[in-house]
């Protein structure tokens, strides 16, 4: 072969390289872009518009309030920090004082005791929304710290409700147990209060807590017979022919109106004053 047709041959192989390059990165990039794309037409949504979930694990409503509770159950399961300053700025009982200390939760802390109990020493401790294992983490901080002559514990419905996730009857039991086992340790003597009465929770439907209200009671009535404890039977006193709490006592069926917070009033007063004049048993 002359140089001639040597020039025109390997010019000629350098176009088809060429147009087969060509052609080869033309097909690589229609093959790549639905694989760039995709992922961002999936991921555009969630990011722009960043949706909740319709319904939180525990089954609570996808509104602020129980937003923000599920949200406190990672960083302060306890709620700890929630009468951290005020237990720090109550300091110790006066000489004589016969303080006492409501723990519990929303039905606790919707109880205007200044205006229940004129006068007395009653310092409210209830925080909304709280299961009995949350009490246990707060109940030294809360309660002991305070030296109280007398711990009132209204506790249990919450538990029912699964607002910190399904628990057993057997677990609420226990915990109730253990706070009051706590306060009889320290020398603070117990009122146990029956779980009110209440036929559906609003914010999670479906867990039919009359039957297990009633057997947490029974429990609770036994325990506090066995110890040595007061025992304060609001659930007779306000529950309906269903084991409700009837209209006129509440307007969502759990909470207590004033006229249902009138009728616990002088059943916890006589309670306080029972273990004030008896002290725990044991």
């Amino acid at each position: 072969m002359d140089r001639k047709n040597l020039r025109k041959t390997v010019w000629i192989a350098s176009m088809l390289a060429g147009l087969l390059a060509a052609t080869s990165l033309e097909a690589q990039q229609s093959a790549s872009q639905p694989a760039a794309t995709a992922p961002a037409a999936q991921t555009a949504p969630a990011a722009s518009t960043a949706p909740a979930p319709q319904t939180l694990p525990s089954g609570h409503p996808n509104d602020p309030y129980w937003v923000e509770h599920d949200r406190q159950l990672m960083v302060d399961f306890g709620g700890l920090a929630q009468f951290k300053e005020a237990d720090a700025m109550l300091g110790a009982p006066k000489p004589g004082e016969d303080r006492v200390v409501f723990m519990g939760d929303s039905i606790t802390e919707g109880w205007k005791l200044d205006e229940a109990f004129p006068g007395k020493p009653y310092v409210n401790r209830g925080i909304s929304g709280q299961t009995t294992p949350q009490m246990l983490v707060r109940f030294r901080q809360d309660v002991i710290d305070l030296e109280p002559k007398v711990v009132v514990i209204l506790a249990g419905t919450n538990d029912i409700a699964g607002n910190t996730g399904p628990m057993t009857l057997e677990q609420t039991e226990g915990n109730l147990a253990s706070m009051a086992e706590l306060a009889t340790a320290n020398g603070i003597r117990v009122v146990l209060c029956s779980v009110l009465p209440t036929l559906n929770y609003w914010w999670a439907p479906g867990h039919e807590p009359a039957p297990k209200i009633a057997q947490v009671n029974a429990w609770l009535k036994n325990f506090a017979a066995q110890k040595g404890y007061v025992y304060v039977d609001y659930y007779s006193a306000m529950k309906d022919d269903r084991g409700g709490l009837p209209a006129t006592l509440s307007k969502d069926g759990v909470h207590p109106l004033p006229a249902g917070f009138a009728a616990m009033t002088p059943l916890a007063e006589a309670g306080i004053e029972q273990a004030l004049r008896t002290g725990n048993r044991e």
